[in-house]
């Protein structure tokens, strides 16, 4: 049963039986049988059916929110179970919006000390990205905002606020002094794409200092941005966090951004589900230790 409904969970996601077999490691004919079978198992329709995938029936509908609940509850046991076998051991999955990339070395490597038996895969996602995933059991947790869009049912940790810098090469005439953001309508900008939420952040801030958003470098790297500063005259703004990596010992320099002051909480986002796993439950109490001690 458990492995039926994975991949119906896989299905609903990926909204395609081909994709959603590769995902599941299975031949396209293999999921089809599991989830006619679980259909009869449970006597409904939970898939329109076509010459192709046509969305999940409203019965469907219901049957993948208790999927997704089983599922979790499923993992969360075995994992409870290994670890009083074995002690906390496994593999986190963590996505990570762009900007706060430099950041997850602070969660992960005290924790890793102390747990040696655990792995972090970490994953660059934009904000919406790592909701989705991590309502469908794609990731243990991530690392997002918490304030500025809506979050739904998730369990949130704060950790430090998002501060932000305009980063120029250190000959820059900007760089003399504190600048404003209504003093950046003729500089080149180099920015994230619209779908990250930093992106939209800084949209918003620029607007409201009557500055029309037209950057001339888009990308959804961090690394890609300031590369193109450091080749011409172009800036770019970045969280203070996110731009110290780039900072230490380089050509390049960096001003803070004053009216306003804008600040954005960044923080650990699991799902709203407890009892939490030990690994889970552990890497929330990092990312509560983080918070207290004032990483940023």
């Amino acid at each position: 049963m458990i492995d039926k409904l994975e991949m119906f969970i896989a299905l609903a996601r990926e909204e395609h039986f081909g994709r959603a077999a590769a995902a599941q490691g299975v031949t396209q004919p293999t999921l089809s049988a599991a989830i006619k079978q679980l259909e009869d198992q449970l006597g409904v329709m939970l898939v329109w059916r076509g010459s192709r995938y046509r969305g999940l029936t409203p019965e469907g509908q219901r049957a993948l929110d208790w999927a997704r609940r089983i599922v979790g509850d499923t993992r969360s046991l075995r994992q409870e179970m290994r670890a009083a076998r074995e002690g906390l051991s496994g593999d986190i999955r963590l996505a990570v919006i762009p900007t706060a990339l430099t950041v997850v070395s602070d969660l992960t490597a005290g924790f890793t000390e102390k747990h040696p038996n655990v792995r972090f895969s970490v994953q660059s996602k934009t904000s919406a990205e790592i909701l989705d995933m991590l309502e469908n059991l794609e990731i243990d947790a991530g690392l997002t905002y918490l304030d500025n869009e809506p979050l739904g049912r998730v369990t949130t940790v704060p950790i430090y606020d998002e501060r932000y810098v305009l980063v120029a090469r250190a000959d820059h005439p900007l760089l003399s002094g504190p600048v404003r953001w209504g003093d950046l309508g003729d500089v080149p900008l180099c920015l994230l794409t619209p779908d990250m939420q930093n992106r939209r952040i800084i949209n918003q801030h620029l607007a409201e200092a009557g500055v029309d958003v037209d950057p001339q470098i888009e990308s959804t790297s961090v690394v890609v941005l300031v590369s193109h500063v450091l080749r011409s005259n172009w800036a770019t703004i970045l969280p203070v966090r996110a731009a110290e990596i780039f900072l230490a010992g380089s050509e390049l320099g960096s001003v803070p951004l004053i009216k306003p002051d804008a600040s954005h909480t960044v923080g650990l986002v699991a799902p709203h589900r407890e009892p939490f796993t030990p690994v889970l439950a552990a890497l929330l109490a990092r990312a509560r230790g983080l918070s207290e001690i004032g990483i940023a």
